[in-house]
């Protein structure tokens, strides 16, 4: 389990897995399937140092009424480098493929081209400004809520590509595509292990602030990804990577809106 932990650390952030403990992690196909359970573990990692760097930056800086817009923005430059915006590339690519009325064939291939295009430049640039909103608006509330906020969301956002994997196929260029261990249904065991990671998460976060914020954020990254699920299903039948980092970002920005509408 460490392998395979270590695997998805090596995969889905740039924080460097190299040398002799990259020899002992290993690789495999089946290997990188397996380590599909931790990705909720990755949003422990995630989100735990994106909430320090909110929490340092807001603490460093005067208190005027700026300062949470600043530390909201300086955190996701952090959590952008810390995974290499692997998911923010998804989104970008996704609607590139998805944003115009054209075929499934020609979809599949928009979205194979790492250059990017009006689609996937609106969709980013919508996205980072909503989550510049929602976290700015959730500071002025309440920064402890905010940082665990935070938190919560990156482990469960990361929680909900497994449904689309598990409940979808895959229509990506499948000998080409990174995503084609996950081609296959990922199994229950796998899911476990992803369960364990996100109830472990809940437990800690309600250990220190019990509140209805975080079954309502919850809530709303369901929502996010049922809507997910029914576009992907009927634009292309199936999901590619670009879908799953797509599904992060979405769902993760649904939580933090489902916190606060829970709040008003």
């Amino acid at each position: 389990m460490i392998r395979h932990y270590l695997l998805a650390l090596q995969f889905f952030t740039r924080i460097p897995v190299t040398g002799k403990l990259a020899t002992w992690v290993g690789y495999s196909p089946t290997m990188l399937r397996a380590s599909a359970g931790h990705f909720p573990g990755i949003g422990w990692l995630v989100g735990s140092l994106t909430a320090c760097c909110f929490w340092g930056v807001h603490a460093l800086l005067p208190q005027q009424a700026a300062t949470v817009f600043i530390a909201v923005v300086l955190s996701t430059v952090f959590s952008v480098m810390l995974t290499g915006a692997f998911h923010e590339d998804g989104l970008a690519d996704l609607a590139d493929g998805l944003g115009g009325h054209v075929s499934r064939e020609k979809s599949l291939e928009i979205m194979k081209d790492s250059r990017i295009g009006t689609y996937g430049a609106v969709a980013l640039i919508l996205a980072l400004s909503t989550k510049f909103a929602l976290l700015s608006l959730l500071g002025q509330l309440n920064i402890p809520v905010c940082l665990m906020t935070i938190f919560l969301a990156h482990v469960v956002s990361r929680t909900m590509p497994l449904l689309i994997i598990r409940n979808l196929p895959h229509v990506g260029d499948t000998p080409q595509s990174k995503s084609k261990p996950l081609a296959d249904a990922i199994d229950y065991p796998t899911l476990l292990v992803a369960a364990l990671w996100c109830i472990s998460a809940f437990a800690l976060i309600v250990y220190w602030h019990p509140s209805r914020l975080w079954v309502t954020g919850t809530v709303g990254a369901l929502f996010a990804t049922c809507w997910m699920y029914r576009f992907l299903s009927r634009r292309i039948q199936g999901f590619t990577g670009d879908a799953l980092g797509a599904t992060q970002q979405v769902s993760e920005l649904a939580f933090y809106f489902g916190v606060l509408l829970a709040w008003a």
